[in-house]
């Protein structure tokens, strides 16, 4: 909430000849932020190649759990919140709608086990899930950027190291032995968004329009997967070392930061109803031939974020209908998580299975690199607005939905015991 509100003021209290420095350094702070999340993301990653068959419906599960609130979530921004209904629509929708698919994998372990239910079928079954679902997120993203662009070369030259990472994945699963501790990991997270940096703006020169750009997502999480756990010469007990309090301390440092600055990184928030005008944005008379209808009758009631259009077809939408489609949006993407209730039947109890459907609704640093993502692909408007404030308001609700975890675990571990 810090983040979002600070993102209408800084951008007109930076001087224009410093803001795009300040948009640049804001990008690579916050993708550094990602990929150190990532890796260790992908360091919880963990299967049995023996049992392959029956990680399949795992994953089947998880697919759907994070495809139904996506769809939901961009029928709605399709049917209820655009304008228009073509091709375009649809990309953007598809592409900003995919921060309601992933569960936040780190806040959600974190708050079960401090709940104290790390020893119970449901978090042993959606440390699977979660990891499945956000890996199922990272895979479709580029699918998504080639529908948004279209098919080009570039895309396609994208494409092979993804697939060299994937098979180096699961090759190489938790098999190579390098330091894992907050200061390394900070290191590779540096190397990996430089390379990524250099590669993209090499492609730069040779094609302005659609240049080669390879997210930190993959990358970070297929380096967290390789890395060999209880790796330090001093872990005598066999503890992980990020379970020390050190290394925790800073991954919620890390992680808050993030959130931060992903709220930093938000547009101005535009075609809403008593926005900040940014007057200093562009010269004055371009304003004014755009606001101006010849009859001194206002087109539109905001003034564009710096470099920016206006959008003389979006109409000011009230901050009383935002909150409206920030709650259905909400709704209508933990709906989508519910689907594990259906499943599992003959291995636990349907409030087992239905606390498995509620702990899969918090969300937070993957949905917000989604976001980050669509943001650098010139989506914006209300649209990005909405999904923003849904997932700030997930990311505040994720005490309740441990709560209403615990109560329904609890009753029956009461039922069995009477």
């Amino acid at each position: 909430m810090i983040g979002l509100v600070a993102s209408q003021i800084f951008p007109s209290l930076i001087p224009v000849n410093y803001y795009e420095d300040y948009a640049h350094a804001l990008k690579r702070l916050t993708t550094v932020g990602l990929g150190f999340i990532m890796i260790r993301v992908g360091y919880e990653f963990d299967i049995d190649k023996n049992r392959l068959k029956a990680y399949g419906w795992d994953y089947v599960v998880a697919a759907s759990a994070a495809t139904l609130p996506w769809l939901f979530v961009a029928f709605y921004f399709v049917f209820i919140l655009s304008d228009t209904n073509n091709i375009t629509t649809w990309k953007e929708s598809l592409l900003a709608s995919r921060f309601a698919a992933p569960t936040s994998a780190g806040i959600l372990f974190s708050m079960l086990a401090a709940a104290g239910l790390a020893a119970t079928w449901m978090y042993k079954k959606i440390r699977i899930l979660a990891i499945f679902d956000d890996l199922d997120t990272v895979l479709l993203m580029v699918p998504l950027k080639m529908l948004l662009v279209g098919w080009k070369w570039q895309l396609g030259v994208a494409m092979a190291p993804m697939f060299i990472l994937l098979w180096g994945a699961w090759r190489y699963l938790h098999k190579i032995r390098i330091p894992i501790t907050w200061p390394w990991v900070m290191i590779y997270t540096v190397i990996i968004t430089l390379t990524t940096e250099v590669i993209y703006y090499w492609s730069r020169l040779i094609d302005e329009v659609v240049p080669i750009h390879i997210e930190v997502l993959l990358p970070a999480f297929v380096l967290g997967c390789m890395v060999v756990r209880n790796n330090t010469p001093k872990d005598i007990l066999h503890e992980d070392v990020l379970e020390t309090p050190i290394e925790k301390r800073v991954t919620f440092l890390v992680s808050a930061v993030f959130i931060v600055l992903v709220g930093l990184s938000m547009p101005a928030v535009v075609g809403i109803a008593g926005s900040p005008a940014e007057v200093n944005v562009i010269d004055q008379e371009v304003i004014d031939a755009y606001i101006s209808d010849g009859s001194g009758d206002s087109q539109v009631d905001f003034i564009p974020h710096r470099g920016e259009t206006p959008n003389l077809e979006s109409l000011p939408m009230s901050w009383g209908w935002v909150a409206i489609h920030v709650i259905i949006v909400t709704l209508i993407s933990n709906l989508g998580k519910i689907f594990p209730l259906f499943c599992y039947r003959k291995e636990a109890h349907w409030k087992e299975r239905l606390a498995l459907a509620v702990g899969m609704f918090p969300r937070g640093e993957v949905g917000a690199g989604v976001l980050i993502i669509s943001i650098s692909y010139g989506i914006g408007g209300s649209m990005i607005t909405i999904a923003m404030l849904s997932l700030a308001l997930n990311l505040l609700l994720t005490g309740v939905f441990i709560y209403v975890v615990k109560n329904l675990l609890n009753s029956v571990e009461r039922k069995v015991s009477v």
